[in-house]
């Protein structure tokens, strides 16, 4: 078993409310939260799709993969010495322990684990 849990799948767009509208009425997603104009989670069973402008895209106009692990740090060192890149170090946002970073062949993923409260 994995350390690491695909959980979300992180989409580009340009307008939000267009976007939220295509993949809830052509679709059949339900919307799960919405943050403001940027950004929105939709239902997509066992993964989160996200839909973010480039205010809030981790890396805008690409495809995102968002993957949940305990340890960040250690993911994101492995991709960069395994012959990734790293796109933003290791941060704290306010809700969870972030790195954005590119595989070996310039896929986008997303470490991320939930702060302790």
């Amino acid at each position: 078993m994995s350390d690491f849990d695909v959980r979300q799948i992180v989409l580009s767009t340009d307008d939000l409310d267009e976007s939220i509208r295509f993949y809830t009425e052509t679709l059949g997603f339900t919307l799960k939260f919405r943050d403001g104009a940027h950004y929105a989670a939709l239902d997509g069973g066992s993964l989160t799709l996200a839909l973010a402008t480039a205010v809030d895209h981790p890396l805008p106009g690409k495809v995102a993969v968002g993957i949940k692990t305990a340890d960040v740090d250690a993911a994101a060192k492995a991709i960069e010495e395994s012959g990734g890149a790293i796109v933003r170090a290791p941060y704290n946002d306010a809700h969870e322990r972030r790195a954005v970073v590119y595989d070996n062949k310039g896929n986008g993923l997303v470490f991320y684990s939930p702060l302790p409260r």
